[in-house]
């Protein structure tokens, strides 16, 4: 019997779902123990993550709309548009981590930080937009938790302000109008016979490459390596 959307957005959730105890670093933040230095080279990775996915976003809705697939492309546009709400929610993190703004211009990306955007650059030009509608959805609500935690974790143990927290707060709350077009946008693949198994491989991949971005991260924080330094509070970043 054919799924509804709705449940194979949660089924594709629950089976793509990682493990959290294998975060290497979200939970240093959690506590503390990670370095304020650490979240700052977050913010430096993301600043190159950002557009590269707000330029595939843009191209998945591009080819969508192309095939008349109209709902997922409202459901890529929407998300171009959050990357650059995201991006300028950068600045106050660079401020509460002490980042200067030579750093922000000069900073060398690090390849495995990097390894994400690279494969939804490769979604966007090579996936079904539905599959990719569903595999994202699925990663979306693994990251948006991690967003969640740090937020408490910069708030509770290095004294960052609201302002400075902004980025993550904004993958941690819910989406409701996203949430609506996914839905819509798997309903109109499942009518049209666009979704795949593929959605799932597609979202595996996006998992171990989010991963990769972790532990890099980790690596340079001293996990493994001797150590990173504890959470002391910071007035500003």
């Amino acid at each position: 019997m054919t799924p509804t959307a709705q449940e194979l957005l949660r089924t594709t959730a629950v089976r793509l779902a990682p493990d959290p105890d294998k975060n290497p670093l979200v939970p240093r933040i959690a506590d503390g123990r990670a370095r304020t230095r650490t979240i700052g080279l977050l913010a430096l990775e993301q600043r190159h993550v950002i557009p590269s996915d707000r330029r595939s976003f843009q191209h998945l809705a591009r080819r969508a709309a192309e095939s008349k697939d109209l709902e997922s492309a409202a459901f890529f546009d929407t998300l171009a548009d959050g990357e650059s709400l995201a991006r300028e929610r950068l600045n106050p993190l660079f401020d509460a981590c002490g980042v200067s703004k030579s750093e922000v211009a000069t900073h060398e990306p690090e390849p495995g930080c990097q390894a994400y955007p690279a494969y939804v650059s490769w979604l966007a030009l090579n996936g079904d937009p539905a599959d990719v509608v569903l595999a994202l959805t699925a990663n979306f609500a693994a990251w948006g938790q991690c967003c969640a935690t740090v937020a408490r974790g910069l708030r509770d143990h290095y004294g960052f302000p609201d302002e400075a927290c902004g980025f993550f707060d904004l993958f941690a709350e819910p989406a409701p109008d996203v949430d609506r077009q996914a839905l819509a946008a798997v309903q109109a693949g499942l009518e049209r016979g666009r979704v795949t198994a593929a959605h799932l491989r597609f979202g595996r991949l996006l998992g171990h490459y989010e991963e990769m971005f972790w532990s890099t991260l980790a690596e340079r924080d001293g996990v493994g390596g001797g150590g990173g330094g504890g959470g002391a509070a910071v007035a500003g970043r």
